[in-house]
Parts: structure tokens; sequence; C-alpha cells
């Protein structure tokens, strides 16, 4: 292959190393491990925000029946003008029930016993004032890691 003069100061371009096959292997090892360690990242920060979450939702919530109602009506009516008969409330992580779902998934009878925390709160809350209104609460596995019940979404619906 023969080199072109250089425009400048008529040096000839030296032409660019060729890294040897190992050099280049250990270059995408590299950045392979680059990705698994912002993966590992990002799932530690992940359950960081899980284990806020748990914690967040095992305390009761901090409102009266009037503003609970207050909300709830909001919720429906934003729903309803939106052509909705049904609204998700609330999505939780299984470890909320003390059987981490088990019921829930298999419609057992009594699988309400098994809720803490705020989802708890949230079904006595239907039962007290919104079941007697005609509507109806559905808690469900709405995921599957790794083929095991994950989280448990809470559905009100009107329809």
């Amino acid at each position: 292959m023969a080199r072109k003069p250089s425009t400048e100061n008529n040096k000839e371009e030296t032409p660019a190393e060729l890294p040897t096959a190992k050099a280049i292997l250990k270059q995408i090892a590299l950045k392979e491990a680059e990705k698994a360690s912002e993966f590992m990242r990002r799932q530690a920060e992940m359950e960081g925000h899980k284990k806020e979450l748990i914690e967040q939702l095992s305390k009761p919530y901090d409102l009266s029946e009037q503003e609970a109602l207050r909300r709830a009506t909001a919720i429906i009516q934003r729903a309803a003008n939106n052509g909705l008969t049904e609204v998700q409330i609330l999505r939780f992580p299984n470890k909320l029930c003390t059987d981490r779902g088990r019921a829930i998934n298999n419609l057992e009878p009594g699988w309400e016993s098994t809720l803490t925390g705020r989802p708890r709160e949230l079904y006595v809350f239907w039962s007290t004032h919104l079941r007697p209104k005609g509507y109806k609460l559905r808690f469900q596995i709405v995921d599957f890691p790794n083929g095991m019940p994950g989280d448990v979404g809470i559905t009100l619906s009107w329809g």
C-alpha cells in the first residue's frame, strides 16, 4: 500500500496500529464489566426504592374519612370523565401480604386476611364506604418475575 504525502510539513502519515485480538477481547470484556456494574448499581437503587415503598405502605394513611372519601370521589370522577369504568388505585409488592400473595393468586376464601398496611386499609375503606354504593374492588397479581407471584394490583370498578 502506497503512502500519500501529507499536506502539512510534507510529513508522511503513520498508519494506525492494529490492536491484537487479545487487546480487542480485553476491551470487550471491560465494556461488559462496565455494563454489569451499571446494571448492579441500578438493581441496588431499585431495591432501595422498593424497600422505602414497602416501609411507606406498611404505615397507615394519615387521612380522615372525609378526606379519603373526597380523594376517592375525585379519582372516580376523573376516570368516569375519561370514559373509564375502572381504575387501578394501587400496585404494591407482595411482601405486604402475609403469604406473599399466594391466597390472592389462588382466589382463596379469606384472602383479604393476608393484607397488611395500606392495602388492608384500602380494603376496609372500600368495604365500609364504597361497596354499599355498588363499587367493586379486585386484588390480583399483576406480574410473575421468575414464574413467582410478584406485585399486587388493586383495581376499583363501577361498570
